[in-house]
């Protein structure tokens, strides 16, 4: 970023090559310098890397802007361009504390997330959490980071200067998940700036905190499902009270492996997003009550392996943890004595947060932590087997206060990577037709039944390295026995 550099320019914009899928693109990259903290006039600049890859056509509509999900994602990938990229340019801004010149990155909240004991979940790993936290958010402040300056509404401020530097009237919105946040707030503080929004996998204000008796809603769906299912079916009565059956009497070992119950039960929400995860987990807590816990021996060892590097931790925290009040008792209430999961990310997070104080997040209008209406034409799409963004909360929360609002729900259709790639065709046209026309088509889409068969599960992969784990010891033992007797040899 030169030294002459002013808030609001877009500096060293050239062509470039946006690659998608083996196909390349004619796209310009640049850099966006903006305030760290716009409220404060003696702020630094930060620089934010963005692409817009150019319409195919030669006269486009209105560009369409991206919001990834996370949050702790880049916003520099787009999910998909067929479809949208013939009559629209496609921009990506960077998100600030992710994208650009200062990365929130935190190995203290990575290192923590870990745990301490044989509980994930016990009041001694989440207040290390919570210190995790703490400690990372001290040592960005005492580097210069001014934490107040990372909020979605400056998120919202830097794509809106990007919009005025790349000189549109107005612009479309494409938001997943974390990203639907932005573009709600977005809607709010500039809707002259906006022509239309969709928004998929809908998180409104305040669902950053996952609910226990919504995830139990959730687990209750799937095991109707698994009722309609001849193979799950085969397995349980009720895969509601298998769940809970198991959560509730996780074994502590199977064979010599340690099982941590609140790796478990974290990795058991995590996974669930989607609808091919989730059957792999319903999968290992069938084998569970069968008498296999193997399954859930791995997934406790793979926590390590996973979750820790899931995300940029001071991202996340600095965004996502807005809805964690301290004031709340996280841990009775995030994990009731007769509920069949709890909310073990809640749980998690919430306790943190309530032990430590979490981490210090920057000042936002008390308006912003409540649904507003707002009349900027938006499509909300929803999976009905979400777990990460619950479609009864766009339902009843957001779609009312669109007064100029469609909500679709897909059947068993999960998270994003459900709605994006399940059925693709139908997604891509569904959004193109209502970018270009205001018109809500979702013709394409065909009903396909939740799918509990599993080829390969947790129960047998654990099985497959518990066997390659003793050839490995066999063998080495075996060649440790030839090379003693050799040199016993070679000493006779």
């Amino acid at each position: 970023m030169p030294d002459e550099a002013r808030a609001g320019e877009l500096i060293g914009l050239e062509e470039c090559t946006y690659e998608h899928n083996g196909v390349e693109y004619t796209a310009d990259c640049g850099t966006l310098t903006v305030p760290e903290n716009r409220s404060d006039p003696t702020t630094r600049l930060i620089a934010l890397p963005v692409i817009r890859v150019i319409a195919l056509e030669d006269h486009p509509a209105e560009p369409i802007f991206w919001f990834a999900g996370g949050p702790g994602n880049s916003n520099m990938s787009l999910p998909g361009l067929s479809g949208l990229i013939e009559n629209h340019d496609m921009v990506m801004v960077g998100y600030r504390g992710r994208d650009g010149s200062v990365v929130l990155e935190c190995p203290e909240m990575a290192q923590a997330i870990k745990g301490v004991g044989d509980n994930l979940l016990s009041a001694e790993s989440t207040a290390h959490f919570g210190q995790g936290i703490t400690d990372c958010a001290e040592r960005l402040q005492a580097k210069g980071v001014d934490l107040d300056g990372y909020s979605i509404p400056e998120v919202v401020e830097d794509m809106e200067a990007a919009r005025k530097a790349f000189s549109y009237d107005h612009v479309n919105l494409l938001s997943a998940s974390y990203g639907t946040r932005v573009a709600l707030i977005y809607a709010w503080m500039y809707p002259e700036s906006l022509h239309r929004s969709v928004m998929v996998n809908v998180n409104p204000p305040g669902h950053f905190a996952w609910e226990p008796d919504v995830v139990d809603a959730q687990i209750r769906y799937d095991a109707d499902l698994c009722k309609q299912d001849p193979e799950c079916s085969s397995r349980t009565d009720d895969l509601a009270e298998t769940i809970r059956n198991v959560s509730h009497n996780m074994p502590e070992r199977w064979l010599l492996i340690p099982i941590d119950s609140g790796k478990v039960r974290f990795l058991t929400h995590f996974m669930l997003f989607n609808r091919g995860t989730s059957a792999t987990v319903f999968d290992a807590y069938l084998a569970a009550e069968e008498g296999d816990p193997s399954g859930l021996a791995l997934m406790s060892m793979a926590f390590d392996f996973m979750i820790p590097s899931v995300t940029t931790w001071g991202h996340w925290a600095a965004m996502g943890s807005l809805d964690y009040d301290p004031a709340r008792n996280w841990i009775i209430e995030m994990d009731p004595p007769n509920s069949i999961l709890g909310s073990p990310t809640s749980l998690m997070v919430g306790a943190a947060t309530q032990q430590s104080g979490g981490w210090p997040v920057a000042p936002m209008p008390d308006a912003f932590r409540e649904v507003q209406p707002t009349a900027v034409e938006t499509l909300l799409v929803s999976g009905s087997i979400d777990y990460s963004t619950p479609s009864q909360a766009a339902t009843e929360e957001l779609q009312p206060a669109l007064r100029n609002g469609e909500h679709i729900i897909l059947s068993e259709f999960g998270h994003f990577n459900d709605v994006w790639g399940f059925q693709s065709e139908a997604t891509r046209h569904m959004l193109a037709t209502f970018f270009d026309s205001g018109e809500v088509d979702d013709s394409l889409f065909t009903y396909q039944q939740m799918d509990f068969h599993v080829g390969l599960g947790f129960p047998v992969i654990a099985k497959i390295g518990l066997a390659v784990a003793l050839f490995a010891i066999g063998g080495l033992l075996a060649l440790l026995r030839f090379i003693l007797r050799r040199r016993k040899n070679q000493a006779a």
